[in-house]
């Protein structure tokens, strides 16, 4: 049976061949995954710090902020 031999050879050795890349492809799937996940906690962290300095702005124009024209713009009367 030299013929099955070879050919389970075969199998065997593609199979370890799509092992070996199918590794090589989830390692790098979760290299970018990893990457990804710092980014977006990153930009969470952003997020929230935005949403808080707006929330702030807004609590100061809802506290009686002035409508204002600042000085430079008040035309001077002569």
């Amino acid at each position: 049976m030299p013929g099955t031999l070879s050919t389970l050879d075969e199998r065997l050795s593609r199979l370890e061949e799509n092992s070996f890349f199918q590794e090589t492809a989830i390692e790098a799937l979760n290299d970018a995954l990893t990457r990804q996940q710092f980014q977006i906690d990153a930009l969470e962290k952003r997020l929230a710090v935005s949403e808080e300095r707006l929330r702030a702005l807004q609590e100061l124009l809802d506290d009686g902020g002035e409508a204002t024209v600042p000085p430079h713009s008040v035309p001077e009367r002569y």
